[in-house]
């Protein structure tokens, strides 16, 4: 039997999931000062810095499913100061200053993390060691070194080195490096281990949350569920990808899907012959975006995009898994590391992220509304999200903190076209990434058609 075969056979099931008691429904009427939709890492980070801002405040988060079920308990695991678009299309938007402000507060942001998840003791395998993205080709060492030139010129010298390919080989023994693209402003996490030492911390300090609680409506200081509802001074969407299945909202964002799979645990001669006996965040600097971590306990994930984008933003269980793209995704991981080509894949799983038309995240309130949101991370809120929580909390306490004025406050992305030009132009647009990197095994040239796909979208 294939191992392609196997793969095909298992169940979507992330990784990160663990079983946690269940939380009870809202049933009936609540009173809160702050309701929070959503109880993924922006809803929890929010409530934990209103709570430890303000031990007083009455705090309510409602989940549609579980603690975590969407993309804070399927994603990657990199808590990385990335930002979905580069920063000259921040300057190009905003400022100079505002583009430089913006990347300090994302390297800060993974400090933070850090920082609390040791002050409060939660452990989620929190390991700061950077991000080397691998140059496996000649086109790709090119953009290596673009961009720590590009980004000493634009004010930045420490944020990116290259790394010679003697240098790279020793970090990841992945095949056919090159060289590379380091930073040391990432950490790994274990998402599952975060997001539920969120909730459980901010149950500490006194929140409430009710699972199973699907919100129906929101509306001016009143939040309804099919079974109750919640009056606040403020409510705080924090539904990310899910956003989209909100009436009025289904061309505010869209969700593209992202994939992964999971190997069961390596054995440590086998980590240390690939220099995999870390935890450095690692890629390569294809176009259509892969991403890898070795766990705690030694097993290997690797995901990528590429999943088609469903007409008219359609979200379901099924469109988790996709079978070809799985299989793609596990063919690029032996072409990393041919090695492991006898490793038993044991999961594999999708999820959503949260994709705005002009690829911006935003923070945001209206007051007259009493309404706050943020999100639209494309893939990049592990880190974000924290940042986000601090916002929210100063716009919703009246808190004047530097990092207010920051670029992704208030933002207002353009609106997706309607279908059909919203279907054809994501997925001509994942089919273009996807050609670029076939464009570029075959000339050795970088790829024009990338360099298009970057000016239209203004993405990395």
């Amino acid at each position: 039997m294939s191992a392609k075969y196997e793969l095909s056979q298992l169940p979507n099931k992330p990784l990160w999931f663990a079983p946690s008691p269940s939380r009870e429904r809202l049933d009936g009427a609540a009173q809160a000062d702050v309701v929070i939709v959503g109880a993924g890492y922006t809803g929890l980070w929010t409530a934990y810095y209103l709570l430890k801002s303000d031990p007083s405040l009455r705090v309510v988060l409602l989940e549609k499913n579980e603690v975590g079920f969407g993309a804070s308990g399927r994603n990657g695991g990199w808590a990385s100061a990335i930002f979905p678009i580069s920063l000259h299309r921040v300057e190009q938007l905003y400022s100079h200053n505002a583009a430089l402000h913006l990347q300090a507060a994302m390297n800060e942001t993974v400090d933070e993390i850090g920082r609390v998840l040791a002050l409060e003791g939660v452990d989620a395998d929190y390991a700061k060691q950077g991000f080397l993205s691998l140059a496996r080709s000649k086109p790709q060492m090119e953009r290596a070194r673009a961009a720590v030139e590009s980004s000493a010129r634009f004010g930045l010298p420490d944020q990116w080195r290259v790394l010679e390919a003697a240098e790279a080989q020793t970090r990841i023994g992945a095949q056919e490096t090159l060289g590379g693209l380091y930073t040391e402003h990432c950490a790994l996490i274990h998402p599952g281990k975060l997001v539920r030492g969120l909730a459980k911390l901010v149950e500490g300090l006194g929140a409430k949350i009710y699972e199973q609680s699907a919100v129906t409506q929101m509306a001016p200081g009143v939040v309804h569920t099919a079974h109750g509802s919640v009056r606040a001074e403020m409510t705080v969407r924090a539904t990310e990808a899910f956003t989209s299945q909100q009436p009025g909202h289904s061309r505010f964002v869209i969700p593209l899907y992202s994939l992964v799979l999971a190997t069961e645990p390596l054995p440590s001669d086998l980590l240390a012959k690939l220099k995999l006996d870390h935890r450095m965040a690692f890629n390569d600097m294809r176009h259509l975006r892969v991403y890898g971590q070795v766990t705690a306990e030694g097993r290997l994930v690797f995901g990528g995009r590429g999943a088609p984008y469903n007409w008219g933003s359609r979200m379901s269980a099924e469109d988790d898994l996709v079978d070809n793209i799985h299989g793609k995704i596990y063919d690029t991981l032996l072409e990393f590391f041919p090695a492991l080509r006898d490793a038993r894949i044991t999961h594999r799983w999708g999820g959503a992220l949260g994709v705005s038309r002009d690829w911006c995240p935003t923070v945001s309130i209206d007051r007259n509304k009493r309404m706050a949101w943020a999100g639209n991370y494309v893939g990049d809120g592990v880190a974000t999200s924290n940042l986000a929580g601090r916002l929210l909390r100063n716009f919703i306490l009246e808190r004047d903190e530097e990092i207010n004025t920051l670029p992704l406050v208030n933002h207002r992305s353009p609106s997706w076209e309607r279908e059909p030009l919203r279907w054809f132009g994501i997925n001509t647009g994942l089919a273009a990434a996807s050609l670029s990197d076939i464009e570029e095994r075959f000339t050795h040239k970088p790829s024009r058609t990338a360099m298009l796909l970057e000016k239209l979208t203004g993405a990395h």
